[in-house]
């Protein structure tokens, strides 16, 4: 089991879904966690039930360049370091291409792709500091296999992989590692909201939907030691639901 004993991570969209999981069991594993969130009463909450002796909530809207510096200064002051990023915050909008309006492209680019840059930026230069830190982007299965009718989103997530292999190329020579997770078919209300036809199981080989638990293992893997030669890899985490057809 990966120990992250004395390790400070931010984790954005900390609040719900995959990240509250993701803040939650890296707790249990030892690390210091800031828990990001839009409302910081979200984030408060998860703080308390975390411990605050080992989880800090910050107010932290990943579309503001403003609250990417005030959330990591708070964590500097607090625990002096930021070792891992975990880049989780994103929203997913279902709508045929032809039906999707500018804004609702320029809504998902601003959050689950500008939101990851910044994030990106605002985090490098205290762990280049130190010649050390994970930052781990959670990314989906639709950057490479996209879902009927959310084009924009699929896009969105594209440019995301591409960043995240490109920064591990221009960020690995100091001593910062990026990886990314691809989720599949997750179970967490963002799936439940979204109309997504999840009934149909029987197309994913391990028989079942994803739990948030199955992405906070694996992102407990990449902010450890244990994946310390990992640099730019992709992880699927989805049942085999893309690997071609069950028939």
């Amino acid at each position: 089991m990966p120990n992250l004993k004395d390790q400070v991570v931010l984790v954005t969209g900390a609040n719900r879904g995959q990240g509250k999981s993701i803040a939650k069991h890296l707790a249990s594993l030892g690390a210091k966690v800031a828990i990001g969130a839009r409302n910081f009463k979200d984030a408060e909450a998860l703080s308390f039930e975390i411990g605050k002796s080992q989880s800090l909530p910050v107010q932290l809207d990943v579309t503001k360049e403003a609250d990417w510096t005030a959330a990591v200064q708070s964590v500097i002051q607090a625990y002096k370091k930021i070792d891992i990023l975990i880049n989780n915050a994103g929203i997913f909008i279902k709508k045929p291409l032809l039906d999707t309006t500018v804004e609702d492209f320029q809504h998902l680019i601003n959050v689950n792709q500008l939101g990851v840059f910044m994030g990106i930026k605002a985090v490098s230069p205290y762990m280049e500091k130190r010649q050390k830190g994970s930052i781990i982007n959670n990314v989906s299965i639709s950057s490479f296999a996209p879902i009927n009718h959310s084009a924009a989103y699929a896009a969105s997530k594209a440019a995301v992989s591409n960043l995240s292999k490109s920064a591990a190329i221009e960020l690995g020579p100091k001593g910062i590692r990026v990886n990314s997770i691809h989720p599949g078919v997750i179970q967490t209300n963002m799936v439940s909201d979204s109309n997504l036809n999840v009934n149909e199981v029987t197309t994913i080989p391990l028989g079942r939907m994803g739990k948030s638990n199955d992405i906070a293992q694996v992102a407990a893997f990449l902010a450890s030691e244990e994946s310390a030669y990992c640099n730019g890899a992709e992880i699927v985490v989805d049942g085999g639901l893309t690997l071609g057809t069950n028939i």
